[in-house]
């Protein structure tokens, strides 16, 4: 199926990333639209970690373009620079404040580049607590806004640590295996968290877990050995053979390409 190119956020062309010689990434296009939650899957090695790491700037490629909203070349960007312009990534694990109460966490989010003493104690604009409030909605931790964040379960961190990034009201979310470790009630929802928060915004996450990939993903791109393999919807991935041949050996498995049994 086509994907109009007027959608689309962030576009790479041809990225090739080495590291001491080894091409982690080789020659990669990912064209990733508005208003959409898409998955990047593949083989361990496959480079998909890369792929993030070149879009938020904490590896450079050798060759290829970045192009943020078809006119910014974010290649030669440094970190923090694309970060501003509104590239935001969650890694696998949560990184929040410990000490700092869920609604403390998201205040120091949203007013990041203030010192953290004028974000804690200083008299909180209207405004931002507004966003505070509308983001602990979003999230679902409205009810545990004062809970220190050290307390949370696992999935309500991750849904923290996600809330912290949309509070910057960023235009491209990276999320790196966001349910890994989460019970089958928390996986469910930040599904639909992430279905929610791409209506204004497009989602990109690498994923293992194939059935929360089968479930939420509208679009699939699948790597392989660093290059582009396929990409389509996932009822167009469970029917290429060349998926099937690279996980499993020319057999099909519901369980790791979500093929039907």
């Amino acid at each position: 199926m086509p994907w109009p190119a007027e959608e689309v956020v962030l576009s790479l062309e041809k990225i090739t990333v080495e590291f001491d010689g080894f091409r982690a990434v080789n020659g990669m296009d990912l064209s990733l639209r508005k208003n959409e939650v898409h998955f990047l899957i593949g083989p361990n090695g496959a480079g998909k970690t890369t792929m993030l790491d070149v879009m938020c700037g904490k590896a450079r490629p050798a060759s290829g373009r970045i192009l943020f909203r078809d006119r910014i070349d974010l290649s030669k960007k440094k970190e923090h620079q694309i970060a501003q312009l509104g590239i935001g990534r969650k890694f696998q694990a949560p990184s929040i404040f410990s000490e700092l109460t869920v609604e403390e966490n998201l205040a120091l989010s949203l007013q990041k580049k203030k010192g953290v003493f004028s974000v804690l104690f200083a008299r909180r604009k209207e405004e931002d607590a507004r966003a505070i409030e509308r983001m602990l909605s979003t999230i679902g931790l409205g009810e545990v806004s004062g809970r220190r964040a050290g307390g949370l379960s696992h999935g309500q961190k991750q849904w923290l640590e996600i809330g912290m990034l949309l509070i910057q009201e960023p235009a491209v979310v990276l999320l790196d295996e966001p349910v890994a470790g989460m019970t089958d009630a928390e996986t469910e929802k930040t599904g639909e968290l992430l279905r929610r928060i791409s209506v204004d915004r497009c989602v990109l996450v690498v994923e293992h877990d194939m059935e929360f990939v089968r479930q939420f993903a509208g679009k699939v791109t699948i790597m392989h050995e660093g290059k582009l393999l396929m990409e389509g919807t996932m009822d167009e991935v469970q029917a290429d053979a060349r998926v099937a041949e690279v996980y499993l050996g020319k057999r099909r498995d519901a369980d790791v390409v979500g093929a039907p049994a």
